[in-house]
């Protein structure tokens, strides 16, 4: 178990993160907010790149800059770029990093040759990296994060630049990969994780926001989300979360306070509505 007791990041007069409270348990948990909400000063912590100011994180009840490496040794990283050497083949990157984390090399050879398999890039093992999509560099960096087989999984946004295919062949193998660890996924892409985050935690001006399951926050907005394309009937205040052609017609979707189901078709909400409507400051 993985816990943030009031944990408080400052540079100088600016606090990017404040009084953080979280527990992580198996399973997958959601970083979801804009940029420069404090995402990536809470990975930096639990990676041991940088410390609190104040406050604790503890693994089993062990703080873990007394755990030291015994700390570091339960973490895959994958950062948002991760360096790697175009003219390797995945076969012989994985096998430098095993020699970088200490792995014995014939328990390192077995390791690599599952991870390769398991990230589907079997028939690609033994070609240069240089000719590679940017999902399957991506299924290398997977590899490469669980080759210690890390307890505590972390990925920094993760999807950004694949296409709609590997984006779910990358969400299914986080979703197996979270039944044996705890894999926390920072990101601002809400569709990455509406289906498999098992808790979604949401920062707002470097504070803790929301840290609940997809659905309770959906339920937050709930009998709130209309769509109609006739918005000009709509004579109450709303938000606009966003817009769509069906039948040639441009269908607004959007959130109001009060009831607007005699102009407006009532929907069930989703996270990015949420998204929208939580942040709406911050993204405008």
């Amino acid at each position: 178990m993985l816990i943030l007791n009031n944990v408080t990041k400052q540079y100088g007069n600016f606090t990017a993160l404040e009084d953080l409270s979280l527990e992580f348990y198996n399973g997958v948990y959601a970083l979801l907010a804009p940029n420069g909400a404090g995402k990536t000063t809470l990975i930096k912590m639990l990676t041991t790149l940088i410390f609190p100011t104040k406050g604790e994180i503890l693994w089993n009840g062990d703080d873990i800059i007394k755990l030291d490496s015994n700390y570091r040794d339960l973490i895959g990283y994958l950062p948002q770029d991760f360096g790697y050497y175009r003219n390797h083949s995945p076969r012989e990157f994985l096998l430098y990093m095993a020699t970088l984390k200490c792995i014995d090399r014939r328990i390192a050879n077995e390791r690599v040759d599952e991870l390769i398999e398991l990230v589907g890039l079997t028939t690609v093992r033994d070609k240069k990296m240089k000719k590679f999509s940017g999902g399957m560099i991506q299924r290398v960096g997977i590899a490469q994060a669980i080759l210690n087989d890390p307890k505590i999984l972390i990925l920094d946004e993760p999807t950004v630049g694949l296409d709609p295919k590997e984006r779910v062949r990358f969400r299914n193998l986080i979703s197996s990969l979270s039944k044996e660890r705890i894999v926390i996924l920072s990101t601002h892409i809400v569709s990455d994780i509406e289906t498999i985050a098992n808790k979604v935690i949401m920062l707002k001006d470097h504070k803790l926001l929301i840290n609940d399951t997809p659905e309770e926050i959906c339920n937050q907005l709930a009998t709130k989300v209309f769509e109609t394309d006739n918005i000009k009937a709509v004579n109450k205040e709303y938000f606009t979360l966003t817009e769509y052609q069906l039948n040639s017609k441009t269908v607004t979707r959007f959130v109001s306070e009060q009831d607007c189901s005699n102009v407006a078709t009532p929907v069930s909400p989703n996270l990015e509505d949420v998204f929208l409507y939580v942040y709406r400051e911050d993204i405008m």
